[in-house]
């Protein structure tokens, strides 16, 4: 396998987000270290083993794109993504493939040269994240076959967890459990050492000290820094922990999963499917698990109307009781960032999040919090509270440049 990139050589690298039913890709050039934020070319290919599979690129408009044929699905979308890859490129050399990968276990903190060994080592892990690990292993699998010599590269979310310290990596279950693995993970590890970078970049020696960032899409997570490295995290051994998410419960007391089994009699698989796919802000209330679709609907009336108060009122709750948490860890609180999808871009939820935070200092300008702004404190605040675009596609492939530069 040629694994090396030289300073200056002419190559790209391509990051590939593997999800069940799409795969995000992005193009970055990779001539110097660190590569440009921006990506040359990204997209997606979405819907994949559904009936109407889209493509889009560089956010233009969805095309139809048919993944029929002798592959599956997925396979076939890999193939689209390699032949429009491959056009891309115009001759340029794929310096190597960044797979985000969200579990790394216990033995994988740093990004890795994928090989059949390791290969085989994240397969193990697949019961670790069941829903997520299988997709971007299925992928990494398919390119060594079909591009040997060019380098995949798995980055973690777990990674930038690492230095946990061990009071956050036990749970409170026989210390065996944790000798075998059982542990709090931590994950959206990306997104969150993109954090790190970036605030630092824009809060300098402010961004250093107690800081909550809020990774809020469909999944969600908290992370408490301290000096931009990961000291506390509300997302556990597996992505079901901690807040509240679009259709994932987040922390919940097991005697309801024992309860739901023996008593409901719902099987291991059943009892999955409703943690994973049919929680969460869906779940509460009963119409969708976006939040955009229940703020604009929240002044319905009748029980439809309850269930989506309900719902907003329990994910706010969540997130704010779990920040409290955080700064409790952390001795108070400095700033806090809102970031991902919802993070980014909702303003209301960020105004009913840190209007609960008020005790803590916090207090916003509502006409910078509408814009989006960077800032979005209000005068007089003791909390510098920010919104900052993630960027996990580069982070992978600062990752991946690093791992394979000579």
């Amino acid at each position: 396998m040629n694994d090396t990139v030289r300073a200056g050589d002419d190559v790209c690298l391509l990051v590939l987000n593997c999800g069940s039913s799409s795969i995000k890709f992005a193009l970055f050039d990779g001539r110097e270290y660190p590569p440009p934020r921006r990506p040359a070319w990204h997209g997606q290919v979405a819907g994949i083993g559904g009936p109407k599979p889209t493509y889009t690129e560089d956010g233009g408009a969805a095309e139809a794109v048919p993944l029929q044929g002798g592959e599956t699905p997925y396979h076939a979308a890999l193939e689209h993504i390699r032949v429009h890859t491959r056009q891309r490129l115009a001759g340029r050399r794929l310096g190597a493939v960044a797979h985000r990968v969200v579990h790394g276990g216990s033995k994988y903190s740093e990004p890795v040269l994928v090989d059949a060994a390791v290969l085989a080592d994240l397969k193990s892990y697949i019961p670790l994240a069941p829903l997520h690990q299988p997709f971007a292993l299925e992928a990494m699998e398919v390119l060594l076959a079909g591009l040997p010599d060019c380098p995949q590269v798995a980055c973690f979310d777990t990674g930038f967890h690492h230095t946990l310290p061990l009071v956050e990596r036990l749970l409170p279950l026989p210390y065996s459990a944790y000798e075998r693995g059982l542990r709090r993970y931590g994950f959206h590890g990306l997104s969150y050492e993109y954090m790190s970078v970036a605030l630092a970049e824009r809060h300098g020696e402010r961004a250093r000290g107690r800081t909550v960032v809020a990774h809020l899409g469909s999944g969600a997570s908290l992370c408490a820094m301290h000096d931009l490295r990961s000291v506390a995290t509300t997302m556990g051994f597996s992505a079901l922990d901690g807040l509240m998410m679009s259709t994932r419960c987040g922390a919940l007391d097991p005697g309801a999963v024992i309860y739901l089994m023996e008593i409901e009699k719902l099987s291991l698989e059943q009892v999955g499917h409703v943690l994973y796919h049919e929680s969460g802000l869906l779940g509460v209330s009963g119409v969708s698990g976006d939040s955009r679709e229940l703020l604009a609907r929240e002044q319905e009336a009748g029980e439809t109307g309850d269930r989506i108060r309900a719902a907003l009122a329990l994910y706010v709750r969540r997130i704010v009781r779990e920040i409290g948490a955080l700064a409790a860890v952390l001795g108070g609180l400095d700033m806090l960032v809102f970031t991902a999808g919802v993070g980014e871009h909702s303003a209301a939820i960020r105004s009913r999040v840190c209007c609960d935070l008020a005790y803590l200092g916090v207090a916003l300008d509502e006409t910078a919090n509408e814009r989006n702004d960077p800032v979005i404190a209000g005068p007089g605040s003791r909390v510098l509270v920010g919104v900052e675009p993630t960027n996990e596609e580069w982070i992978a492939a600062r990752q991946a440049l690093a791992v394979t530069r000579e």
